[in-house]
């Protein structure tokens, strides 16, 4: 266990070198330049700044079972770091953890919730399914004292072991052929633009959007839209147009006629609310509702969702109606959305 005490600066020259080794609790400065920063292990050279120091100065020295808060940082950061995940040097003994490719991250709350249980270690996080561009800094770790025993830090490393999946990692995006099926009337400027958007947000996902079918809106032809572009090898259907609200709404009735199943009508969230989601081909191919040609926007529930699918996972019901927690989706929401204009970023470490 680590023994503190405290070092009076009129008496340095009775044993100095005693101090080699030791660990500032607290960050030191001297008049005339020199300063110690808090966990720093004291150096020969650091004798000098000791000398100086104008008051008592608080150490601890480390008996062979702790281990200093950097080394604990380091080796806590590399237990949450999944795949996709790169870990930092210690700046003021925090590690952070960043992102290493644009993708949908994803974190195992009830592991961070354990991992903290064993305290002093702190391990703190982004939230669960953000979609991340690489360099984003996600979470960090570190511990409340300047050294911790090294049974606790294995109790934890043991905790981890035994998880069987990572507490933290991204999912890359997977390319994914992309076709549109529009049952609303666009013209001109209007559909322009509408393509626009689809196009340059399916490319930030690294996918190819196929072609956009404008069709009447009678069930028949929304099926055989969907069916012909399933032929040409989509793996992925969005829809446009429609009313949810209308029980017999064309894109709705369409699904049972190719074999398609409802996953959710409707999710609760707003603006947003008019959403819903199918599946085909038992369940690998997702049918993705927008909402009113939605996709001009930046912010909608399709935004929430669309990295989910693109990382491969499975939507079901259960992740739809969780959409309302959180799901009032107003501007200071705007940090879940993927942010379409950004593909890597470099976050600078607090210091």
């Amino acid at each position: 266990m680590m023994q503190a005490f405290s070092f009076d600066p009129e008496t340095f020259a009775d044993s100095p070198d005693n101090l080699v080794g030791a660990i500032v609790t607290h960050a030191v400065r001297v008049p005339g330049g020199g300063r110690l920063r808090k966990g720093q292990p004291i150096q020969p050279a650091d004798l000098d700044i000791l000398a100086r120091v104008d008051g008592p100065v608080h150490l601890v020295r480390l008996d062979a079972g702790d281990v200093h808060e950097d080394e604990a940082g380091r080796r806590l950061a590399a237990l949450v770091a999944g795949p996709g995940l790169a870990v930092r040097e210690p700046v003021q003994s925090r590690v952070n953890v960043i992102a290493a490719h644009k993708g949908l991250l994803r974190v195992d709350a009830e592991a961070v919730h354990a991992i903290n249980r064993h305290a002093p270690v702190g391990i703190f996080t982004v939230l669960d399914r953000l979609p991340v561009v690489p360099g984003k800094i996600v979470a960090g770790a570190k511990i409340a004292t300047v050294a911790m025993p090294e049974q606790i830090l294995r109790e934890v490393e043991t905790l981890v072991a035994n998880l069987g999946q990572p507490v933290m990692e991204v999912k890359p995006y997977l390319p994914h052929r992309v076709g549109v099926v529009v049952t609303e009337g666009l013209a001109g400027n209007v559909r322009g633009r509408f393509e626009a958007a689809v196009r340059s947000k399916m490319a930030w996902y690294g996918s190819e959007t196929l072609r956009f079918d404008y069709v009447a809106n009678a069930p028949e032809a929304v099926a055989a839209a969907i069916d012909r572009l399933l032929q040409d090898g989509a793996n992925l259907v969005l829809t446009a147009g429609g009313n949810m609200m209308d029980p017999l709404d064309a894109s709705i009735l369409a699904m049972p006629e190719i074999g398609a199943s409802i996953v959710r009508l409707g999710a609760p969230a707003h603006p947003g609310s008019m959403f819903w989601l199918g599946e085909i081909m038992d369940g690998s191919i997702p049918i993705v509702n927008l909402a009113s040609c939605s996709m001009y926007s930046k912010a909608t529930v399709a935004d929430l969702v669309l990295p989910w699918v693109m990382a491969g996972e499975t939507v079901n019901a259960d992740d739809l109606a969780s959409l309302g927690y959180g799901g009032l989706l107003d501007r200071d929401m705007g940090w879940r959305f993927p942010n379409y204009d950004l593909d890597t970023v470099d976050e600078p470490d607090e210091t």
